[in-house]
This record gives structure tokens, C-alpha cells and sequence, in this order.
């Protein structure tokens, strides 16, 4: 799945341990895959239950996804784009918008 990052998520991610990047890579190498396989069937169940994917309430196409649910609590926010290539072909992509604690929720 493609992808592209907002300033706010490379902030964030500035912000993490070590130990909570590496976290969030193996989950975002899960959720790729899911990504993938629900672009292609629009299948809800294409989410590992896991990730306890999931639209944000009064955030509009805006969605969460859990990372970690133990120390310390690891959340992401996303929301699915268009990415264009060289030959202006569009492919589904996601925009990473957050990540980190609960507090990301205050601005998703």
C-alpha cells in the first residue's frame, strides 16, 4: 500500500521510543497488508482484530488504528487518498495524519 505522512505524524513519530517505533513498524507491516487486501475487496473483515481499525467519531473519514495496548498505549490516525504516479495512474494510498497516545485524539 502506498502511503504519505503528514507533518503532525513525523512530529509524533520524533516523539516515540525506540522500542514504541518498532512497535508501530511491525503493526504498519500488518496493516499494509490489510490495506492492500481491502482496497482490492472492500471486505470489512480485511482488518486484523488486533488493530482494532475503526472510524473516529466526529472526524469525518478519518480512522484509528491500536499499535500497542500496554505500555504505553500506541494509536494511529489515517485516512485513505490518492496517489498519483509517473504514468498519472491513481492508486489508493493512506495518509498517516497522527500517532502516539490518547492525546492524538484531540486533534486526529
Amino acid at each position: 500500500m502506498k502511503y504519505e505522512i503528514t507533518e503532525p505524524f513525523k512530529a509524533d513519530y520524533q516523539r516515540l521510543t525506540a522500542e514504541e517505533r518498532e512497535k508501530f513498524r511491525a503493526a504498519a507491516g500488518i496493516f499494509n497488508a490489510a490495506c492492500d487486501h481491502f482496497a482490492e475487496t472492500k471486505d470489512p473483515s480485511s482488518w486484523p482484530a488486533k488493530l482494532r481499525v475503526k472510524a473516529i467519531v466526529n472526524a469525518p473519514g478519518v480512522f484509528e488504528m491500536t499499535w500497542s495496548f500496554k505500555g504505553p498505549d500506541g494509536r494511529a490516525t489515517w485516512e485513505w487518498t490518492t496517489i498519483t504516479d509517473a504514468g498519472k495512474r491513481p492508486f489508493p494510498a493512506v495518509r498517516w495524519r497522527r500517532l502516539g497516545g490518547h492525546r492524538i485524539f484531540r486533534d486526529p
